[in-house]
């Protein structure tokens, strides 16, 4: 995998992903940028967000799961000081379907975060308090 992070101007870079895309990503007006784009450690918890996500849709999808939605909220908390990396992150997984079994969605779920999804076991590794929750709601 291979990326290409470059200033652009201020604090603002462009981000090109080996497969072809871009995202810019600018700091707030007080550490020189402009407020155009997310920052760098959003696109972290983004990057978590999509990735155990992407996990949970796979494997409901797989079982045969009638999801019409899924959402993943990402409560983060940072150190203070500098550097000031996470510390603790809570995902809740809001999945919406049609008769989804409680059972397969709370085994997604575990599964991305044991298993399968690389962004948080990576960021556990590293010290990163991660919490699951996840709820179902009737489509």
């Amino acid at each position: 995998m291979q990326a290409v992070v470059k200033w652009v101007d201020g604090a603002q870079f462009l981000g090109e992903s080996g497969s072809g895309h871009a995202v810019l990503m600018d700091g707030p007006p007080d550490h020189g940028g402009r407020n155009t784009g997310v920052r760098p450690m959003e696109m972290l918890l983004l990057g978590l967000g999509g990735c155990s996500a992407f996990d949970v849709m796979s494997i409901l999808t797989k079982s045969r799961q009638q999801v019409t939605d899924c959402r993943c909220e990402l409560d983060a908390e940072r150190a203070e000081g500098v550097p000031s990396p996470f510390t603790k992150i809570h995902m809740k997984f809001l999945v919406t379907g049609k008769e989804l079994k409680e059972a397969q969605v709370k085994r997604a779920v575990e599964l991305s975060a044991t298993k399968y999804c690389s962004a948080s076991i990576m960021l556990e590794a590293g010290g990163v308090e991660i919490t699951h929750s996840y709820e179902i709601r009737e489509a």
